[in-house]
């Protein structure tokens, strides 16, 4: 009997060993939840069994339970990269829209080649979808949904109108000779605004200011307005494509009084018809230069505004702690993606581990319960970090001591049974 009393606790310190060094294997595992062996004595009794006189049988391996508590945090410069702080599970689904739903607490997601954010092995993150403002559409196991990052927003809409305000200096010297934009000498300053055609394509619209000279008599001096007003000439260009009024490539006149405010024009200046370089449509474009001024400062742009737009192209994702996906576009537009669904349950250590740090569902853990982090028992979520492995290499190799003194002492207690045994058998009658 007590060969198979040591024998029972042999294979308990075994496992407890074997238990031991699944933990150490996955020190470095982001995600990882550790576990130890549980065990049970064994006690050979009935109804008549004298309580003063029982002797067990050994152990038995009760449970190889889970421990799930957090693990460290590592920062990241990958805002998909999360954690969970608290309780809960990120919930993914493997095979597209008919997979299976497994559970883990590795938050390191990428983006594969149909924009969907999965982990390292291909599963798909699943969030509840969002209106507008952040706001849930759809709770439980029938709105969850794959995330995937659109990788334009928006609808290109074509310049109508640029607005400048501009400050011209009135200490200007008026440029000698024609008007040439290849040659720096024949303006006075130059601004450039960023304008889009009718599919979103960006352009360069450039317009030139040059101050007109003032008359002069015949011994060739200045002749001054008696108002004290000046001109100025601006030449406008799409391009390498002068623009037109009326049929006419004639510059555009400002003028200004004494006190510096303009006169002339009184309104916004609306040009031809052109057909821009980037499209076979032809476009109308407006000028508005009304608050522009003339002062003895430098030449300045005080404000600039155009009311066309181009497809936002992605440039960036951020993660609430709350869980909500924002998507940032290089038009300066943002979309709420959804919310990151996590999941938690009744009995955590019941939970099935699959390997590659999933978890599925099982009878013994209940079925998942569905929510929004950082919300009652949901824990909030962390971007830009990982959560590594909850083994402490300290506590473990203590605890593998101890199993192996565990394993020395068993092993001598079947040891010296071997020695009785044989005594025994040496006995001669």
């Amino acid at each position: 009997m007590s060969f198979y009393t040591s024998l029972s606790g042999l294979q308990a310190s075994q496992t407890d060993m074997s238990v031991i060094s699944h933990n150490l294997a996955n020190v470095g595992t982001n995600g990882f939840k550790k576990s130890r062996a549980e065990f049970a004595d064994v006690m050979a009794a009935n109804f008549s069994t004298d309580p003063f006189k029982q002797v067990g049988s050994g152990t038995v391996v009760k449970a190889n339970r889970q421990e799930f508590k957090e693990g460290n945090y590592t920062s990241t410069s990958n805002a998909l990269d999360l954690a969970i702080s608290g309780d809960g599970f990120f919930t993914v689904q493997a095979g597209g829209t008919t997979g299976t739903l497994n559970y883990t607490r590795n938050g390191a997601f990428q983006v594969d080649t149909n924009n969907y954010v999965t982990d390292t092995q291909g599963n798909r993150l699943q969030v509840f979808p969002v209106d507008k403002d952040g706001n849930v559409t759809s709770f439980g196991n029938d709105g969850l949904t794959s995330l995937q990052l659109p990788p334009t927003s928006g609808t290109p809409v074509a310049t109508k109108k640029v607005t400048l305000d501009i400050n011209l200096s009135s200490t200007a010297t008026a440029p000698t000779g024609a008007f040439d934009r290849t040659n720096m000498g024949t303006y006075n300053n130059t601004t450039q605004t960023k304008i889009f055609d009718t599919s979103g394509n960006a352009m360069t619209l450039t317009n030139y200011y040059v101050r007109k000279p003032l008359p002069v008599d015949s011994e060739g001096n200045a002749i001054q307005p008696a108002d004290g007003s000046s001109e100025w000439l601006v030449y406008s260009y799409v391009g390498d494509q002068r623009l037109t009024r009326g049929g006419s490539s004639d510059p555009l006149p400002m003028t200004f009084n004494a006190g510096g405010n303009m006169t002339f024009p009184t309104g916004a200046v609306t040009f031809d018809n052109f057909t821009p370089r980037t499209s076979v449509i032809s476009q109308p474009l407006t000028m508005d230069y009304r608050g522009s001024s003339q002062s003895g400062s430098i030449f300045s742009v005080n404000s600039r505004t155009q009311d066309g737009k181009a497809v936002g192209l992605l440039s960036g994702v951020s993660v609430g702690e709350d869980g909500l996906i924002t998507a940032s576009f290089s038009n300066g537009e943002t979309a709420a993606l959804g919310k990151v669904a996590v999941a938690t349950f009744v009995n955590m250590p019941g939970l099935r581990q699959e390997g590659n740090s999933y978890w599925e569902a099982t009878g013994m853990s209940g079925a998942a319960k569905f929510g929004t982090a950082n919300e009652g028992a949901y824990g909030a979520i962390r971007s830009s970090t990982i959560e590594g492995s909850n083994v402490d290499i300290t506590e473990e190799l203590v605890n593998l001591i101890a199993a192996q003194r565990n394993f020395q002492a068993n092993a001598k207690a079947l040891d010296t049974s071997s020695q009785i045994s044989q005594t025994i058998f040496n006995i001669r009658s």
